[in-house]
């Protein structure tokens, strides 16, 4: 049979070496003319475990084709060339010739327009093989390989192939084997964002349930029963990754070619062809990071297959708790940085280039996109960390949610709330989604969630992070901070972002008791059980316990309302007046109030504020930290608003420290009778963030 081979690369320049070796007539088509040459002068060379043999055949370039072609033309290009050779071939094949696609993706819809759907067979392949260099090929190993018409039918011309075709087998379901490549390819395709073998990717317990879930969102839009190949089994995609490990690790191809593309031979991919076709939001995460890399803006490495794993738990662990705004796909960062490898999750009223600052509020979330980044999410890109998704919050952070928009719930008990208003952040970080998340603080919004769900959560001195670029509350309350899955995390990104330099605790701690905030009577006797048994923990391990009045820091809610409300009112003032139905009824309730408190009033607190400051912040005065209760509940069902009874007492633990601007810290210590999180707080005195951290990881080990 005469044979002209489109694409004489890896699989093209395989396919036709066994074609000619077998005495067929082939002709080898490729754009590269230093390969045309070399397999002119030398012939084309197979290498590698399988065989090794040299055939000659003459090779062309693609200008140099016939005008009118017979035969059969076996295209084996790049998917995303198959437009520039469809064009090619329109109107030059003679009569009875065809095209025997062997390619990735589904390019039939390509090369029918241009040939007709009579004139075309397809292929599926599974074998491993390499453009190594000039004249030679690399063949892997030996994998499934299936030709057959679009239709089923086994015709007379697939017989024929089949004959000539090295290890090929007829199918009456051609397209169900190209969809069952597509999922495959597409876990291919993940897979080649990092610097990991094939066999790798699919094998390690941290990327299988992305691997899974792409599968299983390509295989659901097959419009066909999809095949299975080289223990591939759409029916059992979990056994599938050990199979397909194996078959893999046994090739001598390590890499897939769309890595060779992207971090050897530093040209495009067939993204354009085998996964923009596709629908369902991993596949395209996975072609923004392709072409990002493609563009020189990423490498490929292990954090940007962390990052598509972080994707894949936004969508099944994050968005059922309602706690995703909206991800941000192949984020720019820094290709160096300690924060390499970490996804970040950013309460919604920051500033994302690219993004609406949404402020949990429906008509906010669809304003014009942020211009430019807020300096604290600038400082994470620096460090490199991926800022990979937008989390909710209640609305202005004022304490009560939009009623348009669902409340963040907790992943330990979705029945209740994660609490605010950085609700989402907590809720992300708890659910494993991330392992950290940035949230605002303006009376206990980071504090009152990480206790709610069970993580870490830090409120840095005031000023130690920048709220430039953040929708204000009350300015001189209004805090930065993060929410982590453990101490450590925390202190990380903490020093990756701002001037913070970690340091060691004392061996001797002390800590100072507040005992007045466990005997307030606000709070719930389980939780001040459960308090004092941790208390008692750190006392049986060395830990010495003193008791500190904690009257100086309850005075300060004196002026902690007053505050807050002339400073909201400031704020929010001109919107509440102009469009009142801008807000939400609860939120447009709260800030109706800041509004009619007199003048007189934020101005006095405003004066009485330094007094009250001085005093309480000398209660840290002797101790490495302050420790006391978080919240006087566990998490409710839904948060309450600021102007209810449970609403006002839900802060009087963690507003003190907004009004003094010490750092604090929040730290899991147990869990109630019906199986929610509680915590403890720890306090140091301004400035001392690098100490406190030190501290509360001593603390957090001792509790472990």
């Amino acid at each position: 049979m005469k044979f002209t081979v489109i694409g004489s690369g890896a699989i093209g320049g395989m396919i036709g070496a066994h074609l000619a070796r077998k005495g067929n007539d082939v002709t080898f088509v490729d754009v590269d003319a230093a390969h045309v040459a070399a397999i002119n002068e030398s012939g084309l060379r197979i290498t590698g475990p399988v065989e090794e043999f040299t055939v000659r055949a003459p090779a062309i370039l693609p200008e140099q084709l016939p005008e009118v072609i017979d035969g059969v033309v076996i295209v084996a290009v790049k998917s995303h060339h198959t437009y520039g050779v469809a064009d090619q071939l329109r109107g030059r094949l003679a009569g009875d010739a065809f095209v025997l696609s062997i390619q990735n993706g589904l390019t039939a819809d390509i090369l029918i327009p241009a040939v007709g759907a009579d004139r075309l067979v397809v292929c599926f392949i599974n074998i491993g093989a390499d453009y190594m260099a000039p004249g030679e090929v690399m063949q892997g190993n030996v994998g499934t390989f299936r030709i057959g018409e679009l239709d089923g039918t086994i015709s007379e011309r697939v017989i024929a192939l089949a004959a000539e075709l090295p290890y090929v087998e007829i199918t009456d379901n051609i397209v169900g084997y190209l969809w069952g490549k597509e999922a495959y390819g597409s876990m291919l395709f993940a897979g080649a964002v990092s610097d990991l073998s094939i066999a790798d990717t699919l094998d390690l317990a941290e990327y299988r349930p992305l691997m899974l879930a792409i599968a299983r969102e390509v295989l659901a839009q097959s419009p066909v029963t999809p095949m299975g190949f080289d223990g591939f089994d759409p029916d059992d995609l979990e056994g599938s990754l050990d199979r397909l490990a194996a078959f893999n690790r046994g090739s001598a191809k390590s890499h897939s070619g769309i890595y060779r593309d992207l971090a050897v031979r530093k040209r495009p991919t067939e993204v354009a062809v085998q996964i923009d076709p596709l629908a369902g939001p991993l596949t395209k995460y996975v072609a923004d990071l392709i072409r990002a890399i493609e563009r020189g803006e990423r490498v490929n490495e292990v954090a940007n297959l962390d990052l598509l794993a972080a994707y894949e738990r936004l969508e099944r662990l994050g968005r059922p708790l309602n706690a995703v705004v909206a991800p941000l796909s192949a984020p720019k960062r820094g290709l160096k940085g300690p924060l390499v490898g970490t996804a970040v999750a950013v309460k919604d009223i920051i500033d994302v280039a690219g993004s609406p600052r949404g402020n949990g509020n429906p008509i906010d979330m669809r304003g014009e996109p942020a211009v430019t980044d807020a300096p604290v999410i600038a400082a994470l890109r620096q460090a490199g960390a991926d800022v990979f998704a937008l989390a909710s919050l209640l609305e202005y952070a004022a304490g009560a949610p939009h009623p348009d928009l669902p409340e963040a719930r907790n992943p330990l008990d979705p029945a209740t709330t994660a609490g605010g208003s950085s609700g989402g952040s907590a809720a992300l970080v708890a659910a494993g989604v991330c392992s950290v998340a940035l949230g605002t603080d303006t009376g206990g919004s980071i504090r009152i969630p990480a206790a709610y769900v069970g993580v870490v959560g830090f409120k840095p001195s005031w000023g130690l992070l920048s709220v430039e670029g953040v929708t204000p509350l009350a300015p001189s309350l209004d805090h930065v901070g993060v929410l982590a899955a453990d101490v450590h995390e925390a202190e990380r990104v903490m020093a990756a972002i701002s001037d913070l330099r970690p340091v060691a605790a004392r061996e001797q701690l002390r800590l100072g008791v507040l005992r007045g905030q466990l005997d307030d009577p606000r709070l719930d006797p389980e939780i001040a059980r459960l308090t004092q048994k941790a208390l008692d923990c750190l006392a049986a391990a060395g830990v010495v316990l003193e008791e500190r009045d904690s009257t100086p820091l309850s005075a300060t809610d004196e002026v902690f309302g007053p505050i807050i409300h002339a400073e909201a009112a400031t704020v929010h003032a001109e919107r509440l007046a102009a469009d009142p139905e801008h807000y939400g009824e609860a939120t447009r309730r709260l800030l109706t109030a800041a509004v009619a408190q007199p003048r007189e009033v934020g101005e006095g607190a405003a004066a009485a504020r330094t007094a009250i400051v001085a005093e309480a912040l000398s209660l840290a005065e002797g101790v490495d930290a302050l420790v006391g209760p978080v919240v006087p509940y566990a998490a409710p069902a839904l948060t309450p608003p600021m102007d209810t009874p449970e609403g006002e007492i839900e802060g009087i633990f963690t507003a003190p420290y907004n009004v003094t601007g010490q750092p604090s810290i929040t730290i899991p210590c147990g869990v109630t009778a019906a199986g929610l999180p509680i915590a403890i707080q720890l306090a140091a005195p301004l400035g001392a963030d690098a100490e406190l951290l030190a501290v509360a990881a001593r603390i957090e080990a001792l509790l472990a």
